[in-house]
């Protein structure tokens, strides 16, 4: 008789160990729903710049903080020539640096990593450089 109960508790056990067990894995559908909350909130990365000029042409380089080492940062400049209508303001102009960054299309560590670009432009001396990424608007620093 005491064969059956050491059986019948021991099976209770394994079963309760199982339910556990079941229970406090994580699901591939709950990942993926975490990851998918992720990139809705994700903010704007911020990107350093350093400018050297010469002979007309402006060499920008610098990197973008990116969110895993697997993301690759592609850079295209332009001169922007904002020209008003109203005489009494004045004319902007200025350089923008268009980053855009892919994002990682298989299995990469996910730690915050810098991505380097570089680019060129023909442009005047002095002046104001801004950045976007992924045609969101980025802060800046300049060395």
């Amino acid at each position: 008789m005491s064969r059956m109960r050491l059986w019948i508790s021991a099976a209770i056990i394994a079963f309760i160990v199982l339910i556990i067990f079941a229970l406090s894995v994580p699901h591939t559908r709950d990942v993926g729903t975490k990851k998918a909350l992720l990139t809705e909130t994700e903010k704007v990365p911020p990107v350093s710049l350093r400018d050297s000029f010469k002979k007309g042409v402006h060499t920008i380089s610098g990197y973008v903080e990116a969110p895993n080492a697997c993301a690759l940062a592609n850079a295209s400049a332009i001169l922007i020539n904002d020209v008003s209508n109203n005489e009494s303001l004045p004319a902007q102009a200025g350089i923008l640096v268009a980053i855009s960054m892919s994002s990682d299309s298989g299995i990469c560590l996910q730690v915050p990593s810098r991505a380097g670009f570089q680019t060129t432009v023909s442009a005047p001396a002095g002046l104001p450089i801004s950045a976007t990424v992924n045609g969101a608007p980025a802060s800046t620093t300049l060395p």
